[in-house]
């Protein structure tokens, strides 16, 4: 493998690819409806005793959760930061997010229209850095969506393991995904107007 080939698939750029890779299972898992009980799990007080299916998806979306702290984390203490992991690591976030609540509509756990806003949020801020990157300006992300996705990602591994108050959790998700976009449409705002 060439030098220039070795830097682009990085450890960062790897755990990134492989979250891409998990997604689906996660979605697969949740909609295979392997619905034989977990039957140890009976006695942790869960809205319901979550199935193989529930547990073996919380399982994968929890080891993706987990690679996306800890690329970045790689990324940034061994300056291995690359054009193709600031492509790849937000991409990877959005598939495993968006496949969790498509699996999750599917089964009723959480409101298809909470979802659209997530997802409509997304497309927004994502066209804003595509603006933004045309006009040779560089959108970070914000402490706001940094927030945002953490408590997204508490409130979908709760609601795909049953536990209670992952629904509070996901309202909470989504305020806060509205209040982020809100904040890079302010700030934006006025790259927009220029750009005209």
């Amino acid at each position: 493998m060439s030098e220039s080939k070795s830097k682009v698939f990085n450890v960062p750029n790897t755990l990134s690819l492989i979250r891409v890779f998990l997604a689906p299972l996660v979605l697969l898992f949740l909609t295979l409806r392997i619905t034989a009980p977990v039957k140890f799990l009976d006695n942790f007080n869960l809205i319901e005793t979550p199935s193989w299916g529930d547990v073996l998806a919380g399982a994968v979306f929890i080891i993706a959760a987990i690679t996306d702290s800890l690329d970045g984390y790689i990324a940034r203490k061994h300056r291995l930061v690359t054009t193709l992991g600031k492509f790849i690591d937000p991409l990877a976030d959005k598939v495993l997010v968006i496949a969790a609540m498509i699996a999750l509509v599917d089964l009723h756990r959480v409101p298809a229209w909470i979802v659209l806003v997530i997802i409509t949020r997304e497309f927004v801020v994502t066209g804003l850095r595509l603006v933004a990157a045309a006009e040779g300006v560089v959108i970070a992300a914000s402490k706001g969506g940094k927030i945002k996705t953490v408590f997204q990602i508490i409130a979908l591994s709760m609601l795909i393991l049953q536990v209670p108050g992952g629904m509070i959790l996901m309202w909470v998700a989504m305020i806060l995904t509205v209040w982020s976009g809100m904040e890079y449409l302010i700030n934006g705002s006025k790259l927009l107007v220029e750009s005209n």
